[in-house]
C-alpha cells in the first residue's frame, strides 16, 4: 500500500504529536509553521520536509505539496486561522481529507458543515468530562 501524503500545519504539541505519529506509521508528512524554531518540536531524527512560512499562503502551501495531499490538518494556535486554512484546502485545492482544530466550541458548532472534519478539544472535554460526572452518580 503506497503511503498517504499529509501535510500539518503547525507545529506545536498537537501538530508536531500528529506529524510524528503519522510519520511514524509511514506516512509523507509535510510540515508547514511559521516560527523555525518549532521545528525542535519534531526531534533530531525528524527526515521530513518543514516548510517555513504561513499556512493561509498560497504559495506555502504549493511548496508543501498540496496539489500531492490527501489528507491536511490545521493545527495552528489560532480558531480563524485554522478556519481559513481548511476552507481554502477544501474548496481551492480540493484536498480530499481536511480537519480543523476549533478550540471555540460554538464557532466549531458553527463551522461544522462546511466540507471539512472540526475537531474542538474544548467540546470534547467538555462532553468527556460530562459523561463521566454522570456515570459517577449514584442511581437512585
Amino acid at each position: 500500500m503506497a503511503p498517504m501524503n499529509a501535510i500539518i500545519v503547525g507545529c506545536g504539541r498537537v501538530g508536531s504529536a500528529l506529524a510524528q505519529g503519522l510519520a511514524d506509521d509511514g506516512w509523507k508528512v509535510v510540515v508547514i509553521e511559521r516560527r523555525e524554531d518549532a521545528l525542535t518540536r519534531l526531534g533530531e531524527g525528524w527526515r521530513h520536509p518543514f516548510v517555513l512560512g504561513h499556512g493561509m499562503d498560497s504559495h506555502v502551501l504549493e511548496r508543501a505539496g498540496i496539489a500531492d495531499a490527501e489528507v491536511l490538518i490545521a493545527a495552528t494556535d489560532g480558531d480563524n486561522t485554522n478556519l481559513v486554512i481548511a476552507q481554502v484546502a477544501t474548496k481551492r485545492y480540493r484536498v480530499p481529507h481536511v480537519a480543523a482544530r476549533i478550540q471555540d466550541p460554538a464557532r466549531a458548532e458553527a463551522y461544522g458543515d462546511r466540507g471539512f472534519e472540526v475537531i474542538s478539544p474544548v467540546r470534547l472535554a467538555i462532553d468527556g468530562l460530562a459523561a463521566w460526572a454522570r456515570a459517577a452518580r449514584p442511581a437512585a
